[in-house]
């Protein structure tokens, strides 16, 4: 009999997995991540966006790199400390993962209107206590 906790960790796993079916975007879940984040923090250092993600800055550095190639985020000089660089989201950047939230987004919505209320309920209050419990 599989416990709590692995209960919930194939539920989580399997819904990313179908969330993660609906992108449309050649971008890694990474670099959508990385994106997200810069949405939510603005602008800001590699090392700090290092920090959010829990990665290793060389990994912020190459997933910069390739952002940035592509024009979805931008960097700009720092403007106390010249060794580094404040990375901010693009205006196409913005657009790409607009799109992509919207695309899983609606499909995330068709899903819960066959929900009862009950069940919408259930969903955000757990919604709230998965993540508290990702970001400790």
């Amino acid at each position: 009999m599989p416990t709590d906790s692995e209960r919930l960790a194939l539920a989580v796993a399997r819904l990313n997995r179908r969330l993660r079916q609906e992108r449309q975007s050649d971008l890694t879940p990474t670099q959508l991540s990385i994106l997200g984040a810069l949405r939510a923090l603005g602008p800001t250092t590699p090392s700090s966006l290092a920090a959010h993600e829990r990665v290793r800055p060389p990994t912020i550095t190459r997933t910069l790199n390739c952002l940035a190639e592509d024009g979805l985020v931008e960097r700009e000089p720092h403007p106390q400390d010249g060794r580094q660089v404040v990375v901010s989201l693009s205006k196409l950047g913005e657009k790409v993962l607009g799109e992509e939230r919207s695309r899983r987004d609606a499909w995330l919505q068709t899903r819960l209107k066959h929900l009862g209320p009950r069940e919408r309920a259930l969903l955000r209050e757990a919604a709230a206590i998965l993540t508290d419990l990702s970001d400790t």
